[in-house]
This record gives C-alpha cells, structure tokens and sequence, in this order.
C-alpha cells in the first residue's frame, strides 16, 4: 500500500498527522517567544486522558522557571544538553509519583480497595508508576506538538542530583524536556526508523 494510501486509512486530518508525528522533530533551538501558563495548562487538560492501568495518574510536571532554578538544572545536565536547556523558553522536569495510589480512591471510585490491593508495596508502587508516568510522558510530548510547540525531550543528566535538587524520595526523574517555537537550525537530519515488517508479527 502507499503511502498516501496509508495515511488515508486514519481519520485524522494529514495535517494533523504531520503536526503530531511526521514533521515533528526534536528541538534543539528555540525562538524567545514565551511559553506561558495557559499553554501548559490546555496540553495538560488534553493529555490527562491518556490510559494507563488503573487510571493512575503518577506522572508529575515541575515547571523551571526561574532564572535560580534553571541554573541549578542545567548544572546537572549532560555537557551537550546545557546550552539549549538554558535557552529554551520553559523547561518541564518529568517524574514518576511513587505515591501515586494514594490518589486511586478517587481516580478509580468503582474500584477503590485497588490502592491497598495491588499497590501496598513500594517495589510494585514504583514498577507501576515508572511504566505508566513514562507513558503520560510520552503523551505529554504530543500535547505539546498539538500545542504547536516543539518539544525537546532529554535524558541526558545526573538523575540523582535533579532527584535531590527538584524532587524528593517519593518522586523518580524520567526525563527533562525543552519547550518552544523552534529558532534557527532547530532540527538534526531525521534519523531512519525500523519498516513495519521489521517490528510486527502476526501470530
């Protein structure tokens, strides 16, 4: 099939196709246009309905916005990662809430013996919320795409020091992402992806 062929099987506009996943690149540079509260807060009233088991809700979002903040993290960035962590617009700390099923009472009112039934130990508390704040992140990439701001996605840094400097016990880092209009040269050369018949089996 081809691959106009392909991309007219979805009932999403082309365009939006290419705005959430076929033009979208990672950033490295970013115009200083702002990215301000109301932004953040509509790509958060998109994503928050993303699946995940339980609807457990772990992902949390530390918004660096101070000029103090942003200096302590892009200290704990990885060399390469600095400049354009301390250029972008805004800069999101994306974390795991290890405490997450003390909210499931009430995300999961149906099912509310959930929290004491499956999440009483720490180890199966942080197993979950790391594969499931991991997945709201990855949401929370194309809300910012839908936004119609690029999104510079980075594990690039000392994850204990952020821990420590942002953070506490209870939360786990996962990723730090650059938010903004992207400036000049924002985009690397798009790198090959695996074809369908490399990844899918059928059985």
């Amino acid at each position: 099939m081809s691959e106009h062929a392909l991309h007219a099987r979805l009932p999403l506009h082309p365009a939006a196709q290419d705005l959430l996943f076929r033009e979208a690149r990672t950033a490295n540079t970013f115009t200083a246009e702002p990215v301000d509260e109301e932004q953040i807060q509509a790509v958060y009233d998109l994503i928050k309905y993303a699946p995940t088991a339980y609807n457990q809700s772990p992902l949390r979002i530390v918004l660096v916005r101070s000029d103090d903040a942003r200096a302590r993290l892009v200290a704990h960035m990885a060399e390469g990662n600095r400049p354009k962590t301390a250029s972008a617009p805004l800069v999101a700390i994306l974390a795991a809430d290890n405490e997450f099923h003390e909210e499931l009472p009430a995300l999961l009112p149906h099912f509310p013996q959930a929290k004491d039934l499956f999440f009483a130990e720490r180890p199966v508390r942080e197993e979950s919320a790391l594969v499931n704040a991991t997945l709201q992140a990855g949401y929370f990439l194309l809300g910012v795409r839908a936004a119609g701001l690029a999104a510079g996605p980075m594990t690039g840094f000392d994850f204990p020091a952020v821990r420590k400097e942002f953070l506490d016990d209870d939360h786990t880092p996962l990723m730090v992402v650059n938010i903004g209009r992207p400036g000049a040269d924002a985009w690397y050369p798009r790198s090959p992806r695996l074809a369908y018949d490399e990844v899918v089996t059928t059985v």
